[in-house]
């Protein structure tokens, strides 16, 4: 066993972690054990259950407050913390606390899972993560919990608390799971829920490195110290909010004679706001989707396709590919050579990962779109959102899930679990190392364009 480990690069363990991970999930999910009494699940819909926990999505093909009890209800817990933060990162926290040392492997692995370049400084990064999100996940179960007790939204305080409980968990790990059997429609006119929520789903989908340098930053300023923000937060955090800016403002403007019509300003409001946020991977939902335009269905899978942050609970492309790509046609345009933004020139190597990483969603969704479209019998813009929806890890449905046949079902399990582990780690999980070349070929133009 460990010959065949060694035998294996960074990449492939971690997929291959993630990949035991989904298994052992599905078997649990499976076993009658976690059920409610007299209730049966097959074994496509455990591993597709599983599949979306893991990868924090929130597709499902089932009622999960009718189908698994308690037990099985925290166990799904479980399941979304380990997709949420990480499994490397839960992985170094529990072996800091059985006194273990954290070797240089370990230290390759925690970077690919967490998407950074650099060993140094990881393991404090992985014990910020832990407790900067336990902290955030308490204070939202605090903040809700006694809201539903004082607003008599359930019958005893300990109900109240569990639901608030996961739901807290569902929107920090931007998981979009529910136990209320429709998301959190019965809070559409409820804005205090819906800020709570709000606020979960962008801790959660701007990024760690976000989180941990903005609190560094206050301490900083708090001593009279001064900060440098690191160029990932510099263009991350204006990206973040300039996109839930224009998806707020582009959902009013395609559903103000639609869905908004007969609506006041207050709730067409929050209804563009929060569907702008929660398509940036959050998953949880104040209405039905499929009563949108068509135009407004398709502009909601974009925002599903670039996804959230690097380094976060969310999946898609993310955030700063589509800023790279978007600097690279905009240097192109101007005739320059270099790709510049805050007073840094981009690495070569970032640039190809970002056009690679583009390049190869759009196959892959692309792909999967015409396969659905073959064996499913909804309607196109049905397959493009549930298609963005898996691979962007968000898990918004116009109500097909359920209804999908067993390829339908691998086809989205497959997405999802691509979304969780990034398309960077599946190629280079596929890739066989060469030897370096000790020459190079003469270089020739072709036609482009």
């Amino acid at each position: 066993m460990r010959t065949f480990v060694n035998r294996l690069n960074s990449f492939q363990i971690i997929v291959t972690l993630y990949f035991i991970l989904a298994v052992i999930s599905s078997i649990i999910l499976w076993l009658p054990y976690f059920h409610k009494d007299g209730v049966e699940l097959s074994f496509i819909d455990a591993v597709f259950t599983a599949v979306s926990a893991i990868s924090v999505t929130g597709l499902s093909v089932i009622n999960v407050s009718e189908v698994f009890n308690p037990l099985g209800v925290f166990a799904l817990i479980v399941m979304l913390q380990i997709g949420g933060i990480g499994i490397m990162t839960l992985g170094t926290f529990l072996w800091i606390f059985m006194g273990k040392k954290i070797g240089l492997k370990e230290r390759q692995w925690i970077a690919i899972d967490q998407n950074r370049f650099t060993l140094s400084g990881l393991v404090q990064l992985m014990k910020n993560i832990v407790f900067l999100s336990l902290i955030i996940e308490l204070i939202g179960t605090l903040l809700l919990g006694f809201y539903f007790i004082m607003g008599d939204y359930f019958g005893t305080w300990y109900e109240a608390l569990y639901y608030a409980f996961f739901t807290a968990i569902s929107a920090y790990t931007n998981a979009g799971f529910d136990l209320f059997g429709n998301s959190l429609y019965r809070f559409s006119q409820d804005y205090y829920v819906q800020i709570v929520n709000i606020i979960l789903l962008i801790l959660g989908a701007i990024g760690f490195p976000v989180l941990i340098e903005t609190i560094q930053f206050l301490k900083n300023k708090r001593l009279k110290k001064r900060y440098q923000f690191s160029l990932y937060t510099k263009i991350t955090t204006p990206t973040f909010f300039a996109l839930i800016i224009v998806g707020a403002l582009l959902f009013y403007l395609f559903e103000r004679n639609n869905f908004l019509a007969d609506k006041t300003w207050l709730e067409a409001f929050f209804y563009s706001l929060f569907n702008s946020v929660t398509t940036r991977s959050g998953g949880l939902a104040t209405m039905d989707v499929s009563q949108l335009t068509e135009p407004n269905q398709l502009f909601l899978s974009l925002l599903m396709f670039i996804g959230s942050s690097p380094s976060s609970t969310g999946g898609g492309i993310r955030t700063t590919t589509l800023v790279v790509v978007f600097l690279v046609v905009f240097t192109f345009i101007r005739g320059g050579n270099e790709v510049r933004v805050f007073r840094r020139t981009l690495h070569p190597e970032d640039i190809t990962r970002s056009v690679v990483v583009i390049f190869v969603a759009v196959l892959i969704v692309f792909i999967s779109v015409i396969t659905l479209k073959l064996f499913e019998p909804f309607s196109l813009t049905a397959i493009v959102f549930e298609t963005c929806s898996a691979f962007g890890t968000t898990g918004l449905s116009m109500g097909i899930t359920a209804s999908l046949s067993i390829v339908g079902k691998i086809i989205l399990i497959l997405l999802m679990f691509i979304g969780r582990i990034g398309i960077i780690n599946l190629l280079l999980f596929m890739s066989i190392k060469k030897p370096k070349s000790n020459y190079h070929y003469s270089k020739e133009r072709i036609m482009i364009g």
